[in-house]
């Protein structure tokens, strides 16, 4: 009974130290204290559960003291800058003033059917980098999808069409402002390389929603010839 009293005694001291702002030293040394006290197997047994528990309590003490004063001193962000709500005031806290632009075309590169291309993606934003930059992109574009035919016979038609789309969408924004920015007797040039082009990848994009391959790979061979013609144009506007 007097061992059991001292064991008792011994777990509620380091138990009330936790009571206070206390952290794991604090039930550190309560365990020292219960590693003296154990003198046979039992007791060195059920000292071992009271000494986990100890630790725990202390540990989590320790965190809710760090809780409870990281609330009472909380750290001051800087002071955001007042707006009047001006969509186009410069510092109005927006990453871009306004919504996102919507790209548009101002010449006759679309299907006249239906007013647009099949392929062109909504979400994708065309950054607007003048027409030489349009251009030199044209050009790297028109080359990455030259690669694209290694992928046919691979059952990857979900790929090869989203990757199509991205590609021809870029493309397509990126003929408008070359056109746009082109001399009177090179519009008419550079607008039917673009329906061309644009027409063939609308057949293109629609094999592969059949998933034909006989009917891609020829629609894609079509496609390549277009592709370096578009390059070596690309190369004279550079």
């Amino acid at each position: 009974m007097a061992q059991s009293m001292a064991s008792t005694a011994g777990v509620r001291g380091p138990l009330q130290a936790v009571a206070k702002p206390a952290r794991a030293r604090d039930a550190g040394s309560g365990i020292k204290a219960l590693m003296l006290q154990g003198k046979d197997g039992r007791e060195v047994k059920s000292n071992r559960r009271a000494m986990l528990s100890l630790f725990a309590a202390g540990v989590a003490g320790g965190l809710l003291v760090e809780s409870v004063m990281a609330d009472e001193n909380p750290v001051m962000s800087s002071q955001q800058r007042s707006s009047s709500g001006n969509p186009n005031e410069e510092g109005n806290g927006l990453w871009l003033p306004g919504f996102i632009p919507i790209p548009t075309v101002a010449n006759k590169i679309n299907n006249p059917q239906t007013g647009t291309r099949s392929f062109v993606t909504n979400g994708v934003y065309v950054a607007n980098i003048g027409p030489e930059g349009s251009a030199f992109r044209i050009k790297h574009n028109a080359f990455d999808l030259l690669g694209w035919g290694d992928l046919l016979g691979q059952n990857a038609w979900s790929y090869l069409k989203r990757y199509l789309q991205l590609k021809s969408t870029i493309m397509y924004f990126d003929f408008d402002t070359i056109i746009t920015a082109a001399p009177d007797e090179q519009k008419q040039l550079l607008t039917d390389l673009a329906n061309r082009l644009f027409n063939n990848f609308e057949k293109l994009e629609e094999a592969l929603k059949l998933k034909d391959d006989l009917l891609t790979r020829s629609c894609y061979d079509d496609t390549t010839v277009l592709l370096k013609e578009v390059m070596g144009k690309m190369d004279e506007a550079l």
